[in-house]
């Protein structure tokens, strides 16, 4: 499984990104995809995540301004960035994650929201 994310970039407060993941190889092992984040000296942490049958979850600091969905069509994930705010700048990472527990990882992208 490889999965390559893009869309990130720098926007000011208020503005909106949208994040895609494009998922590619034997696919069909894949139970759910998410989206995390990790700013400059802190931990890795789930933004949000949607499973096979589309229920999603999401982290309270993003509730209301971010959506995620999936184009079972493309295998590709979206992270739809609204409102943005300084404290969502950083490095964002999508996972797919397997039945086994198993999880891949794509490249990070940086997103900067600036004040």
């Amino acid at each position: 499984v490889q999965l390559q994310a893009s869309g990130g970039g720098l926007v000011q407060t208020g503005g909106s990104l949208r994040l895609s993941c494009a998922a590619s190889g034997d696919i069909d092992i894949i139970k759910d995809m998410g989206w995390y984040r990790q700013a400059p000296g802190k931990e890795r942490r789930l933004v949000a995540v949607i499973d096979l049958g589309g229920t999603t979850r999401y982290a309270e600091s993003v509730k209301g301004r971010f959506t995620i969905s999936r184009d079972s069509a493309k295998n590709t994930v979206y992270l739809q960035m609204n409102s943005l705010k300084p404290e969502d700048t950083a490095v964002y990472y999508c996972r797919g994650g397997l039945r086994n527990g198993y999880n891949y990882w794509g490249q990070g992208t940086q997103v900067t929201v600036s004040s």
